[in-house]
């Protein structure tokens, strides 16, 4: 039969599905005996494509290995509407938006006939649910992903709502929610909060609190707040630019009502909490600010009343001063400058930031262009620069160091970045700030910072407001800005809970290990988070139904969900209260009034939990899988918070990002059609490990469809042939011996989710090992050159152990590979024994097998095939005659020696030299111990071991066919000093395992 991988899948699908083989239910198993994988819930904005193939595949993989390995496996999965990703799908398909309409057909393969049926948001969902040819459950299927479908849900559905609900109002009555204001990324056309998942661009962004310094127009008693990073730097000011073809505004800020932190968990809407830790005074003040500005601070919890706008030019040439030196700058005109960052009002402080030297210079250097805008050319040419702090390494303006270190010569000069960030790095850790700074002077930036800040801002002459470093841009298509709006917010900053995150990540298995430190430094940084937007699909608060709880916020626990979900449709939805819930993860002690059914699903819900591990993004990290943990700690015992977590990377396609919405994406669908499913898995657990990014690249996976019908064959063709005799010659033994080796390490990558490692191993490694076997055994005839004259497929005219050596490896290689390949796998390990390959337990090494010395004995094999075929090569000859000389008993001697003193030159010989017949050979001891001391530092014990029982020349001559063979040559084999001959001279040049050769 040959391998036609559409229809053999075709058949496997079917039969799981009328078995019903992966729907789990507890069993009299016991915990150590349970596994609880899940991943991610899919969010159906689109249809699936590759790189979700690869996040489903991996835990797939794990799952199927744990049953193998005898465990009850849970694997579920849900689906994730929450949220208004889906809805502004939708709306920009009915408004006609081409772009959408393009990335639907072109990306997903939708009909234009299909496009009605996405003009409701769950009809949307459904759709790329189970319905699209793209949909999640039909590439799920079609990759074999061993799910048990009766748990499936949306979170969209009530009795989810219910749950959520429950979480909800135990983590408000633990006072862990709280409403105030607080920073928000907000789509100014959806007039809401939204989250990273609700990006189209800039997903990475993360807004930043700027620092405003606010220097005066004292004639005119207008503020210009500036924006820093860097507050520490107000004394290096020598400068202001602003944009001379921008729109600028004169506005009324009324300060007394900017925002409060929300910490104290106070309502303050009235705008009379926190003001005065924020540094506010009372009453407003006129600012200078850029017209993007206003729509930003307008959105910050402040009153902004926009008294006059007009062009930057009228600002070039003011001057303003300095609040804390109380010098004046003058403002100068730049088009570098970006109005749409902060206030749109740049200081500069060229002593200390390599971008403002850079700046200077130029404007100093068209000086005579200025005075159009009525500046005196040499006014601008005396502009100094003010050091504030001094740096070991650096001169008196460090900026101008770093400029002439990186060779920037001009404002676009791509080195210009990196020498601003490295300088920055360095004032920030290890500049002192000088005398002037009081109190402040001699420390370190990085020690009072902070403290710095709050000392001016109590003063009223420092501000602050939120804003992005790039666009970001919501997926309805609105800009993204930071807003400080009234939000009920989750206090991750809360010390208690975040004590028990900490303890949670301390016993978290980590993978890859390097993970952790992520986690935990996101719990360092985690502030309050907010919960709740205004609008879209998912759990309304339920306190307030003008509210929807966010995608992150309502994805934390839901994998206890999983548990009990196919059992809950028996319970009306309106039963599902609080007491329910508390029930069935509390116990029948947590309430008055305890529900049989809540008790019921409880067994259940005890069984799997916890989660064993969790399959994610590496990106999630940061949000997502930190909250995952935090939630867990919180509202569950600690026996009950999760085991694992493996990350996850991304994937690339050709080289480059995927990208659907410009349709640079490959569909499950399309790559099983044209290369099977099996192929499809296998090259995506083998490209790379699943913490690293994979990239997808067609010729390599047509390559992978090749090489498993190339092992398809081969493994038909023993199944086909007699089963043979379990009588083994040394040649079989090793193939076994590396048998179980590979199924050690196999499984110990497979423990630890590496699945490149574990499949690499068991297929394409032992791959080599086969093919060395067979031309051992000669069951592949070969030219005089060494290449392959394949002879025939079949080997029946082989002896009967080496047929029953190939049936004995293809059977273990198949329970090896069934993770994989399962469709492959389970259809040849049926063939081959009567029973699929899932059905059969894990291999395990068989001691009688495990043997080192069989193989350092062929590798001693291989070597001598190798160093020939070199001399050949070198000297271009073609010998009748080969000769081995295998090295005198004395040489051995020298050996032994070495490995018990050990690989120090100097004892070696001290000790070698006290037998009066080595002393007598003189230099050829010295020069071939350094030779020994070498070879042994190259091995470990464990070789060396084995290498000591073997019997050099009798591993020579067992093999003198097989080399005789490889090089139509006659093969002699003596000792050292056996030969009387010795034609060449080469006996006296053999060392222990690694004879001399003379070839004629």
């Amino acid at each position: 039969m040959s391998y036609d991988p559409r229809e053999l899948e075709a058949e496997w699908r079917e039969r799981w599905a009328e078995s019903g083989r992966y729907e789990a239910d507890p069993d009299r198993r016991g915990a150590d005996d349970v596994t609880f994988v899940t991943v991610p819930y899919p969010y159906p904005s689109g249809g699936m494509h590759i790189g979700h193939a690869r996040t489903y595949t991996v835990p797939d993989v794990y799952a199927r290995y744990r049953r193998q390995q005898g465990d009850n496996v849970l694997f579920p999965i849900g689906w994730h509407v929450t949220g208004t990703p889906i809805v502004g799908a939708v709306e920009r398909l009915k408004s006609g938006e081409e772009e959408q309409i393009h990335s639907l057909e072109n990306a997903f393969g939708v009909p234009e006939s299909d496009l009605k049926e996405l003009e409701t948001p769950m009809g949307y969902a459904r759709y790329f649910i189970e319905e699209a040819d793209c949909s999640y459950k039909t590439g799920m299927r079609r990759l074999g992903l061993s799910i048990d479908w009766r748990r499936e849900f949306t979170t969209n559905d009530e009795r989810y709502s219910k749950f959520i609900a429950w979480q909800y109002e135990t983590l408000k009555e633990r006072g862990l929610l709280e409403k105030g204001l607080h920073p928000v990324n907000y789509c100014t056309n959806e007039e809401q909060p939204v989250t990273t998942h609700d990006l189209l661009e800039g997903e990475d962004a993360e807004f930043q609190e700027y620092t405003l310094i606010k220097f005066e127009d004292e004639d005119e008693g207008v503020v210009y707040p500036m924006a820093t990073l860097r507050p520490e730097t107000v004394r290096g000011v020598t400068n202001a630019y602003v944009d001379p073809d921008a729109t600028y505004a004169r506005v009324t800020v009324d300060v007394a009502e900017q925002r409060s932190n929300g910490s104290d968990g106070s309502d303050s809407s009235d705008g009379e909490e926190g003001k005065e830790g924020a540094g506010a005074s009372s009453g407003g003040e006129e600012w200078i600010v850029s017209a993007e500005a206003t729509e930003k601070l307008d959105l910050q919890a402040r009153n902004v009343d926009v008294e006059e706008t007009f062009e930057g030019a009228e600002l070039v040439g003011e001057r303003v001063a300095n609040p804390v030196t109380d010098e004046e700058i003058i403002v100068v005109p730049a088009d570098f400058v970006d109005t749409d960052n902060a206030t749109g009002v740049v200081m500069s402080v060229p002593a200390h930031s390599p971008d403002d030297w850079i700046a200077l210079e130029e404007a100093k250097a068209r000086a005579d262009d200025l005075t159009e805008y009525g500046l005196d050319p040499d006014e601008i040419r005396a502009i100094e620069p003010r050091a504030i702090l001094t740096i070991e390494g650096y001169g008196e303006f460090p900026a101008k160091d770093a400029v002439e270190d990186h060779g920037v010569e001009s404002s676009s000069d791509p080195a210009l970045e990196e020498a601003t960030q490295e300088l920055y790095n360095r004032e920030f850790h290890r500049g002192e700030l000088i005398e002037e700074y009081g109190e402040f002077a001699g420390e370190s930036i990085e020690d009072v910072r902070d403290e710095l800040e709050s000392h001016f801002q109590r003063q009223g002459v420092f501000d602050a407001m939120y804003d992005f470093d790039e666009d970001v841009v919501c997926r309805c298509g609105g800009d993204v800005e930071v807003a400080e709006q009234e939000t009920w917010f989750l206090r991750y900053n809360d010390e208690e809970w975040s004590e028990k995150a900490l303890r949670a990540i301390e016993n978290l298995d980590a993978i890859p290990e390097t993970t952790r430190e992520q986690y935990t430094h996101t719990v360092d940084w985690l502030e309050e988070w907010p919960c709740i937007r205004n609008y879209g699909l998912g759990t309304r608060l339920p306190w307030d139904d003008e509210f929807v709880i966010e995608p992150l916020s309502d994805s934390t626990i839901y994998m206890a969900y999983y548990t009990i979900a196919h059992r809950l449709e028996d319970v009306p939805p309106e039963e599902l209260d609080r007491d329910f819930f508390e029930t069935l993860f509390y116990g029948e002690d947590a309430v008055a009034d305890p529900d049989e059914r809540a008790l019921d699903l409880r067994e259940e819900w005890d069984y799997w939990y916890p989660v064993d591990y969790r399959c994610s993004a590496n990106d999630l990290i940061s949000n997502h899988l930190t909250f995952f943990l935090y939630h867990h700690a919180e509202l569950f015992d600690e026996d009950r918070w999760p085991k694992g977590i493996t990350s996850m990377g991304m994937g690339l396609l050709e080289g480059e990002k995927m990208s659907s919405s410009k349709g640079h994406v490959v569909l499950p669908d399309e790559a099983i059609e044209t290369y099977g499913a099996d192929t499809v898995r296998f090259f995506l657990l083998n490209s790379s490990e699943p913490w690293q990014d994979f990239d997808w690249r067609a010729d390599e996976v047509g390559s992978t469809r090749d090489q498993l019908e190339r092992f398809w064959n081969r493994a038909v063709d023993v199944i086909e042939d007699s089963e043979g005799e379990r009588d083994l010659e040394t040649i079989d033994r090793w193939l076994l011996a590396r048998l179980q080796r590979t199924v050690r390490t196999v499984t110990d990558a497979m423990e630890r989710f590496e699945t490149r490692t574990a499949s690499q191993r068991a297929f394409y490694r032992f791959e080599e090992h086969l093919k060395w076997y067979r031309r051992r055994v000669n069951l592949d005839q070969r030219g005089t050159d060494g290449s392959p004259e394949h002879r025939t497929r079949g080997v029946s005219a082989r002896r009967p152990g080496v047929r029953w050596t190939l049936r004995t490896v293809l059977e273990t290689r198949l329970r090896l590979l069934a993770p994989f390949v399962p469709f492959m796998a389970n259809e040849l390990h049926e063939r081959l024994t009567g029973e699929p390959a899932e059905d059969v337990p894990w291999p395990e090494p068989v001691p009688e097998f495990e043997n080192p010395t069989v193989i350092e004995r062929e590798r001693l094999v291989k070597g001598v095939l190798e160093d020939v075929r070199d001399i050949i090569a070198v000297t271009d000859t073609d010998p009748e005659t080969i000769r081995l000389y295998v090295a005198a008993d004395w040489k051995r001697s020298v050996l032994d020696t070495v490995r018990d003193v050990g690989p120090d030159q100097g004892r070696v010989i001290g000790d070698v030299m006290q037998d009066e017949a080595l002393r007598e050979k003189g230099d050829a001891v010295n020069a071939l111990v350094g030779d020994l001391v070498a070879f042994v530092r190259e091995r470990d014990d464990s070789t060396l071991a084995s290498l000591s029982e073997i019997d050099e020349r009798a591993v020579y001559e067992d093999a003198s066919a097989f080399l005789a063979r490889e090089f139509d040559a006659d093969v002699d084999v003596y000792d050292e000093d056996g030969d009387p001959v010795d034609p060449g001279g080469k006996a006296s040049q053999a060392q222990p395992f690694r004879p001399a050769i003379h070839l004629e």
